[in-house]
């Protein structure tokens, strides 16, 4: 100490800033790093070790080299931050103000020396001169008017050392070494309202902490007044992909931010004592995300450890801290191809009576692997469980909270803006979410259970990604484990037994449960939580659901071995949270050690009685006995998985935001025509008046007009008059005339009055209905004898012709819908346009095959190769049907014919070597290519499995590559030829090596639909999703089953992934109808609506757009309703339900007259929708109108 006042000293008499020099210490001019308490390279320097290095290096800067001013680098002069001008010309560097001269005092300034002379180490990266403040003081030991100059580094890693006696060996600070380097760099910049923390607090410093490792302290700093302190601390540590601080890292570890009290040094107290006053967390995560650079204003909360006084709610406490980094450490690529994966561990309800408070401290644990950096998999392990006893149920929404222990401030383990908001348990993904599980998942709720609600995060790379949507493709249930393990506590000295026994020790309760991790593949989902039971962990059982065959606790249990009581996760570690075990956790290790050395004396005896595979089949057995009672209590485990982006990529959904309107393509109006029973009866009066005209005109001409003064004609006279005028009338023709125009009026009232359109049953009723009619037309004759006003016939409306393709379309539309009445119709309104066209006759000659008309469907395709005897289409299919009807020699000769013609057509000369010798007799039956399919994938399962060890780089489905069966398949399957399709499967089936494709399942099973063999369709199409999961065309036709058998919900979740894909299925026009009738059943009327107006935009059709109007209607948009059903319409005029909802939005528009004639067309075009009958009876039984016999 003498040495180092004297260095002091001299150092005071020659001034400061002229003899700094970087290496100072032992006598080979080297120094030494003060040592750590807590051991060597861990930690900050204590503050006597501090003290008495800082004290030497002031002593020997007085007597060492001397480095001139020019050789430092200035950082700072008058005030924190300030530059230090150099010294003028002929200025003494002594001669500038000390620390402790008025206007100075609390002035630091940062020297960073650039180079030292030649035979010196380098200097270190920043060299600092404290003046003589209070903090100084304390620190340094020297008198208030001095000021003292020692050399540090501005990291706390720069200060470590594996002892206090080895040499320093600088870092290589190169170019060359610096690029090859990632450095994450942390500035704190400064501390707001920490008054409101506490309010005499005066002096602080900051701790930078990450990882596990101290960063490094700040400068002490004084509180302004309003709670405000400049720290303006800058450290950093190396990123790097496959070192300590690499992805998982960043993704999931935050760095630990501590505010400091340094409280005032008592009398006779040599070292100056500290105190906790705050921790903030800071999230890494934005480096991940693709930014360089960030500031975020880190919320600091009080730490339990210190006498705080309690916060007010509107204070404001927080750290402004700046992250950044010279290059993003994730590349585009990685960004756009990788993803981010959360899984948040909320609780485990309904645990075992076993889970008791009292006793030894018990750590309840989880985990589960994923695959993060390529085939290289990270556990994500979930520990300290807090059990909690019966009573009120967790609250929601509640924070979500870090992985960390041993935190100072509880406050800082909520994640910001990171809520469990938990849900409906009808909509959640897991088990346990049926109407019946409710009381019982409330009921657990409140009881026992055990609470993590923790979040761990991980960062997937793309070639991860990829595994991951193969390893749930292959199967769908990832495995969780659970179990509890004793806490063993601290202690010095030599290990006991117990502790040495920790280290292989038996993990009880090991339970797993099974996550079906199957919804992530579905287009769009990004997110599933739910609740999932807890079984035994059995190996055999866990390989058979799993395809996993290692437990990932049993591989981490060395590892959770070293987890002692009150020890921390990694990260957390801090001289400022140890704590001395109490007497009770001292009790609880004897209790735990009492228990431990039972239970192997218990395990030597089994050992002792057992051996080799019964030793170990009785190891297991003690743990299925432990995890049974998760059955017996059944314990649920509540968790939720989520990405940052969809594994599998989902169609952006259009806004049709258009009136429906905008969307009908511009047609010529209509005119005007009315129409029903009131018209009817006004035409009736029309014509009595026009014939009453006419027979009193001929009246005049025969007898003259009879003037008023002439009196009254007697009886006599009047009958002789009559007689005459009726055989008048008779012999020229006019009585039978006006009877005929009469009758028109007549037919109308009957037809629209009384809606009699078919012939009666019996003789009774005819001739009772004709008594009535006639009474009717008597009285309407009388009241129509003096109208005289008639109206002239309308114009006829112009007649909408359909294209090409609409008719196609509507002739498919009927076919799927087995209406083969309209669809013959529709084939043949296409002949019609054009019957040169050789298309339409195949076409329609390929239904005639559907409906199993072979003659038919031969008269159609030889009419199409009369047309064009070089047609090679047609020629395939002549020979087709002539095979079907076994004229083989035909056949024959129209396959050669093909292949003469276009050399290069695989399917004719497919067809050609299959079929015309009869060897396709020798092929398997159709109900035997499940069994053949079966049979070639078990001898290929080996080769399967090679091959799905790669996974291969594609980002949809897979598509094999086409044989020449399977190209024979796709024209069999348009025109209908369902023999023949089977008989190429088959062949598809002998030819292939490596098992059956996904497209071979998919043919098959199209023909098990249409032969509605549902039970064989669903077996192929299980097996085509296991091969293909991401196939759209799959999915549309397990939709298509589901459907048909009225499986609706299965039906909906099929379809809507169905239309989520990016890619089109072969069949989305009737995707679209089912879906669009499933939601209008389901009464999900906007959703129908936008699914009917897609179909709409890629093909119209009168069926899409009556599904439009009818959500319309529901939705209570009546002009648009009367626009979509209007086109449905026109499109087809013969659709009793279009005129049925077309009645209906008349008689909500009020309009009598056009409601009564949509009526009246639904009823004569047969409506057979019971349930729309008895609407439309009821709306017009309560409006009072649109039925013509109200």
């Amino acid at each position: 100490m003498a040495t180092a006042r004297a260095g002091n000293r001299m150092q005071s008499s020659r001034g400061v800033g002229h003899t700094l020099t970087p290496s100072l210490g032992g006598r080979d001019g080297s120094v030494a790093g003060p040592p750590s308490p807590q051991g060597p390279g861990k930690g900050c320097p204590h503050p006597r070790w501090r003290r008495d290095w800082h004290t030497l290096s002031c002593a020997k800067i007085s007597r060492r080299l001397p480095i001139s001013r020019d050789k430092l680098g200035c950082r700072g002069y008058g005030k924190p931050g300030a530059a230090l001008p150099a010294p003028a010309a002929g200025e003494d560097p002594g001669s500038r103000p000390a620390a402790s001269e008025p206007g100075s005092r609390g002035s630091r300034w940062f020297f960073g020396c650039s180079s030292a002379p030649p035979g010196l180490p380098p200097a270190p990266r920043a060299l600092r001169w404290c003046s003589s403040s209070s903090s100084c003081r304390s620190s340094c030991d020297t008198q208030p008017s001095r000021s003292h100059v020692f050399a540090v580094f501005d990291s706390c890693r720069a200060m470590e050392g594996p002892s206090a006696t080895k040499e320093f060996c600088p870092p290589d600070t190169s170019e060359s070494q610096l690029s090859l380097r990632n450095v994450v760099q942390i500035t704190v910049v400064k501390a707001q309202d920490l008054k409101s923390i506490k309010s005499d607090t005066s002096i602080t410093l900051v701790r930078v902490e990450y990882n596990g490792v101290i960063l490094g302290d700040s400068s002490k700093a004084d509180v302004s007044p309003n709670g405000m302190a400049n720290y303006n601390f800058t450290t950093s540590f190396e990123y790097s992909t496959d070192g300590p601080n690499s992805w998982v890292d960043i993704a999931q570890k935050p760095a630990l931010l501590t505010v400091i009290e340094v409280l005032q040094k008592e009398k006779k107290q040599k070292e100056e004592k500290t105190m906790p006053l705050g921790q903030a967390v800071l999230d890494l995560l934005p480096l991940l995300q693709g930014q360089c650079s960030f500031t975020v204003l880190a919320p600091l909360y009080a730490a339990s450890t210190s006498p705080s006084e309690s916060l007010h709610p509107e204070a404001k406490c927080a750290l402004e801290v700046s992250v950044c980094t010279k290059k993003p450490l994730l590349s585009s690529s990685q960004l756009s191809d990788g993803n981010f994966l959360s899984v948040t561990l909320e609780a485990a309800y309904s645990v075992p009576e076993a889970f008791v408070p009292t006793g030894p401290s018990q750590n309840y644990m989880a985990c589960l692997q994923i695959p993060a950096l390529g085939k290289k998999e990270v556990p994500l392990l979930f520990m300290n469980g807090i059990l909690k006893l019966d009573g009120e149920k967790e609250p929601l929404p509640r924070p979500k909270k870090w992985s960390l222990a041993n935190i100072m401030a509880p406050g800082a383990l909520n994640i910001p803006n990171s809520f469990i908001l938990g849900g409906p348990y009808e909509d959640e993904d897991g088990e346990l979410n049926k109407t019946k599980d409710r009381e019982f998942r409330i009921q657990a709720e409140s009881m026992k259970r055990i609470v993590w609600d923790k979040e761990r995060r991980c960062y997937l790379d793309p070639a991860a990604v990829l595994i991951l949507k193969n390893r749930i493709a292959e199967c769908q249930y990832w495995p969780v484990e659970v179990c509890r393990m004793p806490v063993t506590s601290s202690s010095k000295g030599k290990t006991s037994k117990a502790d040495k026994g920790d280290e292989d020790r038996q993990i009880f309760f090991h339970g797993v449960a099974y996550v079906n991790m199957m919804p992530l593949l579905c287009p769009g989902v990004k997110r599933i939580r739910g609740a999932f039971r807890v079984f035994p962990y059995q190996d055999s059982e866990v390989l058979e659901k799993t395809k996993r065959q290692q437990s990932v606790l049993r591989d981490l249990r060395p590892q959770m071995g070293l987890i002692k009581e009150g020890s921390g996760t990694p990260g957390t570690n801090s001289s400022l949270s140890r704590a001395v075990p109490s007497k009770a956790q001292r009790e609880d290790k004897e209790k735990m050690t009492r228990e431990q050395e039972f239970n192997r004396r218990t395990s030597n005896t089994t050992k002792i009685q057992l051996s080799g595979v019964a030793e170990e089949a009785a190891s297991v057995t003690s743990v299925s006995l432990d995890g049974k009672q998760y059955v017996e209590a059944g314990t649920f485990l509540v968790m939720e998985i989520k990405l940052d982006k969809a594994l599998v990529p989902k169609r952006l959904q259009e806004e049709l935001t258009r009136r429906v309107k905008e969307m009908i393509p511009p047609r010529p109006p209509l005119p005007p025509r009315t129409g029903g029973a009131k018209k009817a009866v006004e035409d009736y009066h029309n014509h009595v008046a026009s014939i009453a005209v006419a027979i009193l005109s001929e009246y005049h001409e025969l007898f003259g007009k009879q003037l008023p003064d002439q009196g009254a004609t007697d009886h006599q006279t009047l009958e002789e008059q009559r007689h005459q005028l009726n055989f008048e009338l008779n012999s020229s023709g006019k009585y039978f005339a006006f009877k005929e125009q009469l009758k028109y009026a007549v037919v109308k009232i009957v037809r629209e009055k009384y809606l009699k359109t078919t012939a009666f049953e019996t003789q009774e009723q005819f001739q009772a209905f004709l008594s009535e009619l006639y009474v009717y037309l008597v009285d309407q004759m009388h009241i129509a004898l003096n109208q005289l006003l008639y109206e002239e016939a309308a114009s006829p409306a112009p007649r909408i012709r359909m294209t090409d393709e609409q008719l196609w379309l509507f002739a498919r539309e009927a076919e799927v819908n087995k209406d083969y009445k309209l669809a013959s119709l529709y084939h043949q309104q296409r002949i019609a346009q054009d019957q040169h066209n050789i298309q339409y006759w195949l076409d329609y000659g390929a239904f005639c095959l559907l409906l199993e008309d072979t003659f038919k469907a031969q008269e159609c395709f030889r009419e199409a190769l009369s047309l064009d005897p070089h047609h090679v289409r047609s020629l395939l299919l002549c020979g087709i049907v002539a095979v079907m009807l076994q004229h083989y020699e035909e056949a024959e000769i129209f396959f050669e014919d093909a292949c003469c013609l276009e050399p290069s057509n695989v399917i004719a000369w497919t067809l050609s070597e299959g079929v015309p010798d009869g060897s396709a007799k020798e092929l398997p039956e159709a109900g035997e290519e499940l069994t053949l399919a079966s049979v070639a994938q078990e001898e290929e399962a080996p080769a399967s499995e090679a091959a799905t060890e790669e996974p291969s780089p594609v980002s949809g489905h897979s598509k094999p590559p086409c044989t020449i069966f399977m190209k024979a398949v796709e024209f069999l399957t348009e025109v209908n030829a369902i023999q023949f399709v089977r008989m190429a499967l088959a062949h598809e089936l002998l030819s292939q090596q490596g098992g059956p494709s996904s497209a071979y399942y998919l043919a098959l099973a199209r023909t098990c639909l249409l032969k509605e063999e549902f039970s064989k369709c669903e077996e192929c199409l299980c097996e085509a999703i296991r091969i293909d999961f991401l196939n759209p065309d799959v999915w549309a036709q397990k939709g298509h089953l589901c459907y048909l058998r009225r499986d609706l919900q299965e039906a909906k979740e099929c379809y809507e992934r169905t239309v989520s894909f990016v890619e089109d299925a072969a069949d989305m026009h009737f995707v679209y109808l089912r879906l669009g009738s499933i939601y209008l059943e389901d009464k999900e009327y906007g959703k129908a609506k936008q699914i009917y107006l897609q179909a709409c935009k890629s093909s119209a059709s009168c069926l899409t757009w009556l599904g439009v109007g009818i959500a319309c209607y529901r939705l209570g948009e009546m002009v648009e309703a009367e626009d979509a059903l209007s086109e449905a319409n026109a499109l087809n005029n013969s659709n009793a339900e279009v005129w049925a909802y077309l009645a209906l939005v008349c008689l909500q528009g009020g309009r009598q007259l056009e409601a009564e004639q949509c009526y009246k067309y639904a009823s004569k075009l047969g409506l057979d929708d019971s349930a729309l009958l008895q609407e439309l009876h009821a709306a017009q039984q309560r409006l009072g109108f649109g039925d013509p016999s109200l």
